[in-house]
C-alpha cells in the first residue's frame, strides 16, 4: 500500500506526518531564530524610551518592519544553503532541501517581506531604521551566507547583522546613532561570539561533512573553540564598563554586566581544559541565559 503524500516513514518505520505548509513556512523565515532578533530590537527602542512617554505604534510599526526583512533574509539563506543543508541530519527535512517547497517560492517570499520591510519602515518610522535594516539583510544574504563555504571568519561577520537589531530598535524610537547606540551594537556583537562557537563545536561533525568552513572544524579537543570563546567574553567584560566610563548607566551595570561576561569566560575556559559535551553545553546554555539577565539589569540601570 503506497503512503500518502502528507505522511512518511521514520527511522522505526513507523509513519508520520510531513510538516504541513504553516510549518514550513515557519522553518523557511526562521520565526524562532528571529523572534531574537524582535526582542532586542524591542528592547533598544525600550531603552531609548525609558523616562518619556512610550511611542506604542511607532514601535508597532518598527517591529513589523524588522520582522518582515529578517524573515525574507532568512528564505534567501536557505534558498542559497539548499545544497548544504541537504547534507545536513538536523536541517535536511527544511521545506527546500526536502523539496516541498519550490525555489521559486521561497525567493518570492524573501524578495517580497525584503523590501516590504525595508520601504515599511522608511515611510512609517524613519530613513535611518530603513538604512540599518536594508545594510543588515544585505551583510547577512550577499556577505556572511557565501562567505560560510569560504572563510572561518564568516563568524565575525555574522556577527555584525546579529548585532544591528537593537540599534535599529533604538533609531526607530527617535535616538541617533551615538554612544549608546554603538555600545547596543558591541554587546550583541562580542556575545555572539561564544555562542556561536559553542554551537559550530557541538555539531562540528556535521557542519565539515557538509563543507562550511568554521572555527572548530578539526577541533577534536575543544582547545580552540574554548580559548576562542574565552577571549571573547573578556572581549565583552572590558567592553561591558564603556557604558558607566560615558555616563549613561549606573553602578548596578559597572559591577554585574562584567560580571556575566568572566562567568562565561570560567565556562569557556573549563570547556577548553576537558573538551567535553556537556561543558561545551553550559558554555552554551550559559549564552542563552546571559542576553535576557544581560539587557534587564542594562534596563534598571541605564541612565537616559
Amino acid at each position: 500500500m503506497e503512503e500518502s503524500e502528507s505522511n512518511q516513514k521514520n527511522a522505526a518505520g513507523k509513519t508520520i506526518p510531513l510538516p504541513g505548509l504553516r510549518q514550513d513556512l515557519m522553518v523557511l523565515m526562521k520565526v524562532r531564530l528571529n523572534f531574537f532578533v524582535l526582542v532586542t530590537t524591542f528592547f533598544g527602542f525600550l531603552l531609548y524610551s525609558r523616562g518619556i512617554d512610550m511611542n506604542w505604534m511607532r514601535l508597532f510599526h518598527t517591529i513589523l518592519g524588522t520582522a518582515a526583512a529578517a524573515f525574507g533574509s532568512a528564505a534567501f539563506n536557505q534558498l542559497m544553503e539548499v545544497d548544504l543543508d541537504a547534507r545536513m541530519k538536523r536541517t535536511a527535512d527544511r521545506p527546500l532541501p526536502s523539496r516541498r517547497m519550490d525555489p521559486l517560492v521561497a525567493f518570492g517570499i524573501g524578495w517580497v517581506l525584503s523590501a516590504i520591510g525595508i520601504i515599511h519602515l522608511a515611510v512609517q518610522v524613519g530613513h535611518l531604521a530603513a538604512y540599518l535594516t536594508a545594510a543588515t539583510v544585505a551583510i547577512y544574504v550577499f556577505i556572511y551566507t557565501p562567505l560560510k563555504r569560504l572563510s572561518s571568519a564568516n563568524t565575525l561577520v555574522g556577527a555584525i547583522p546579529g548585532a544591528i537589531p537593537p540599534m535599529i530598535g533604538w533609531v526607530g524610537a527617535g535616538g541617533s546613532l551615538g554612544w549608546q547606540a554603538w555600545f547596543l551594537f558591541g554587546l550583541l556583537f562580542f556575545w555572539q561570539l561564544p555562542h556561536f562557537i559553542a554551537i559550530n563545536w557541538l555539531c562540528r561533525s556535521e557542519y565539515e561533512s557538509a563543507g562550511y568552513r568554521m572555527w572548530s572544524n578539526g577541533d577534536l579537543s575543544g582547545q580552540k573553540s574554548g580559548r576562542l570563546s574565552a577571549v571573547f567574553a573578556i572581549a565583552l567584560a572590558v567592553f561591558s564598563l564603556m557604558p558607566t566610563f560615558l555616563g549613561f548607566a549606573n553602578l548596578l551595570w559597572a559591577i554585574v554586566g562584567p560580571m556575566l561576561a568572566l562567568l562565561m569566560a570560567v565556562l569557556a575556559l573549563k570547556f577548553s581544559r576537558d573538551g567535553e559535551r556537556t561543558s561545551a553545553r553550559r558554555l552554551f546554555l550559559f549564552t542563552l541565559l546571559y542576553l535576557p539577565v544581560a539587557l534587564l539589569v542594562l534596563l534598571a540601570a541605564w541612565n537616559h
